[in-house]
């Protein structure tokens, strides 16, 4: 009976009585056949944007900080709010990579792949911020220890801004290598698909072959995969609840009203993966519309992305609550303020807009209509992204721009430029991104295999 279960789970992860062979070929055609109209327009779009980020950067270096709206006593200002927003963008690659995978949740490998990817992207985006924010960007070197002849020239390893180096750059490290073996399999599935003849396809045999790195698909071969996939999901795992930790100690070790808590690691944590989880959930209701990727990216896959999205929205709305109580239980004058500015004060309408995204919005998902409906999980995670980008706005304002002296407070707003950067960031993270759908297989091929139905299954042995 439990082997019954099992196989009828299987199935279902995989609707359409699909072959082997069929996986290849559905999940190639993006690959094989010339990008279609909509792909080029929003490509053309995504590069425009990118463009903007570019002459935004080179004019803030050449102009000064000066350009954007940071000022005394908020000199934190939409670059840090944008960081911390794609580093927790990032974190769902993560956790469907690596927990899931230790986990052997089997609806994970229709997803992995683009949520890997995400990851990478992501935190490509998030690694200007740090880097033009310092104003200087042409001294970012003095952040590593590197031997020099000056002797007294070392970082402060004291410093927030190095925790977040080290934390980015291990983060990317292994995200990077864990999606690229992911991909070594399909690689290799690919440079079997194309057939010689035109300089263009010879081209590309020899490109995924280089990239495929001699893949032959041996038991060898296979054996030393799984134990690698295994070792890197352990390496993985603990980087979901250490770099947004890392992260939260940027403001957690402050003496600031707001910041000054205990609670910021999980929190920050959870709201991670809320918002990471809330990206994944845009992008592949889109690319299972426009690549016909309905028999893969199925209504489960997205109804239990839809779950994590809701439970850990409540544990934001949770975090929310505490640092209330916290506020209320402290006697702090100086907190107490601080909470009721956010709920109250000149920025009240950054704190509801959180409030209405972050908490509200996702408690629909208590509904299996609206969980297994894709035009409304699509709605939902643009305000779970909306939300996010305001919970990291409300956290850097509303706690700075008024401080312990009155004499000193400050309204903060953001410039022209300043939108321009937060605009063009999503135009690396799109073009990136669509580069990634046009070249690379956005669903593992080898992955989605294993959960199929039994190797007694029409075409059996027809992939690679």
């Amino acid at each position: 009976m439990a082997n019954n279960t099992e196989t009828l789970e299987k199935v279902d992860l995989v609707q359409g009585n699909k072959a082997y062979g069929d996986v290849n070929a559905d999940i190639a055609r993006p690959l094989d056949t010339f990008p279609e109209k909509w792909w080029w327009g929003a490509f053309a779009v995504a590069l425009g944007l990118l463009t903007l980020l570019v002459v935004e950067i080179g004019y803030l270096i050449a102009t000064g900080m000066g350009v954007v709206g940071v000022n005394v006593p908020v000199s934190w200002g939409s670059f840090i709010i944008t960081f911390v927003f794609w580093i927790g963008i990032g974190h769902a690659g993560t956790l469907i990579s690596a927990i899931l995978y230790i986990f052997r949740q089997e609806w994970r490998t229709a997803v992995n792949r683009s949520a890997e990817a995400m990851t990478i992207f992501a935190v490509a985006c998030a690694g200007i911020y740090p880097l033009i924010h310092v104003g200087r960007p042409w001294f970012t070197f003095w952040l590593f220890p590197y031997p020099n002849e000056r002797g007294t020239l070392w970082p402060n390893f004291r410093s927030p801004l190095l925790w977040d180096l080290f934390a980015i750059s291990t983060y990317l490290t292994i995200s990077l290598v864990f999606w690229y073996l992911g991909l070594i399999p399909d690689f290799a599935s690919i440079r079997d698909r194309i057939k010689g003849g035109e300089w263009f396809n010879k081209l590309r045999k020899n490109v995924y072959s280089v990239l495929s790195l001699g893949w032959v698909g041996s038991a060898r071969a296979w054996s030393h995969y799984e134990t690698t996939a295994m070792i890197l999901a352990g390496l993985s795992a603990p980087l979901v609840l250490s770099v947004h930790t890392i992260v939260s100690f940027d403001f957690a070790t402050s003496v600031i009203p707001g910041w000054h808590t205990t609670i910021f690691p999980p929190y920050f944590v959870a709201g991670a993966i809320f918002s990471g989880f809330g990206m994944v959930l845009t992008l592949l209701i889109l690319m299972r519309e426009l690549f016909g990727f309905k028999e893969y990216i199925t209504i489960k896959h997205l109804e239990n992305m839809a779950k994590i999205t809701m439970l850990t929205g409540t544990l934001v709305g949770l975090a929310y609550a505490t640092e209330f109580f916290i506020a209320w239980y402290s006697g702090s004058k100086f907190e107490g303020f601080a909470f009721i500015n956010r709920m109250l004060g000149p920025y009240w309408w950054s704190y509801w807009i959180m409030v209405s995204c972050n908490v509200i919005s996702p408690q629909l998902f208590w509904f299996k209509k609206i969980r297994t409906n894709p035009v409304a999980l699509w709605i939902i995670s643009i305000f779970v992204n909306i939300g996010m980008w305001f919970e990291r706005y409300v956290i850097v304002v509303t706690s700075l721009h008024r401080d312990f002296l009155p004499s000193s407070w400050d309204l903060y707003i953001m410039t022209i430029h300043d939108f321009g950067i937060l605009i063009g960031s999503f135009g690396l993270f799109f073009t990136l991104f669509l580069l990634f759908m046009r070249f690379f297989p956005t669903i593992a091929m080898a992955e989605i295999k294993t959960v199929m139905k039994s190797p007694g299954a029409r075409g059996y042995g027809g992939g690679h």
